[in-house]
């Protein structure tokens, strides 16, 4: 199997290489990811101006490239460029902090792994929620069991998968849930604030998870309850019901 991994948090981050390390159990890995944090990107795309890349070596021996773009950049150019022949499964991650609830729409995470669903491939996400150190290793193995046994369902070419660990303590994760995303926002927050020269700044995402209401059997409830979640998903963003109501409107004519 070949197998395409990227991140947000960047080339040097512990998660990627852990999950790289774990993935080369299921065949040959080729790492494309960012040569900076890219945490918060969403699905956005370098097009106004070139994307740099450089490649990088461990020990001696070429460990992967890294590309002054985002998780999407990384992963078109794995797919174009990079990769021959072209990957069996795109994996993002593993990230520093869980991508759960409406978060999911603004992880660079998750759009790695959107932009593997695009060409067609398998694709997941992994991330890994803080609040005690993080064990990466032994992350990274569970999330390769939990890759492996999906595989074996035979899912669809192009099909799209959001993975979450709960913190690293004793015993966890429990066990793995099949869940829905939690979409019900309580409240949001930008903090203003004054720099000591009198200008006023802002500060978002400050309460990215509490924000949220926590729905039984969501992504954001059951990893706080020391389970590991996997969300199926999809980028058809289109409300095919009210497509269907829209039909027979009598629309105006140019």
């Amino acid at each position: 199997m070949r197998i395409l991994l990227t991140n947000d948090d960047g080339v040097y981050a512990p998660g990627l290489a852990a999950l790289a390390e774990s993935l080369r159990r299921l065949g040959e890995v080729t790492v494309v990811a960012p040569a900076a944090e890219q945490s918060g990107v969403g699905l956005s795309i370098t097009y106004l101006h070139p994307i740099l890349v450089r490649e990088e070596y461990r020990d001696g021996e070429f460990w992967g490239h890294a590309v002054q773009g985002s998780p999407a950049d990384c992963v078109k150019l794995g797919m174009l460029e990079f990769c021959d022949p072209e990957p069996d499964l795109v994996v993002s991650g593993i990230n520093s902090g869980s991508n759960v609830g409406i978060n999911v729409l603004y992880s660079g995470t998750v759009a790695g792994a959107i932009e593997g669903a695009f060409f067609g491939k398998t694709s997941v996400a992994v991330s890994l929620a803080q609040g005690t150190p993080p064990d990466y290793p032994a992350a990274a193995d569970y999330a390769t069991q939990v890759i492996e046994t999906l595989l074996k369902t035979s899912p669809p070419a192009g099909s799209l998968w959001n993975l979450n660990l709960p913190e690293t303590r004793p015993g966890w994760p429990l066990g793995l849930k099949p869940v829905r995303m939690a979409v019900r926002r309580r409240y949001d927050v930008v903090e203003k604030r004054t720099d000591p020269r009198g200008r006023t700044y802002f500060w978002s995402g400050i309460e990215a998870i509490r924000n949220h209401e926590p729905e039984p059997d969501t992504d954001l409830f059951e990893i706080g309850q020391g389970y590991a979640t996997l969300t199926p998903l999809h980028f058809d963003l289109t409300n095919h019901r009210t497509v269907a109501d829209l039909e027979s409107v009598k629309w105006p004519r140019a």
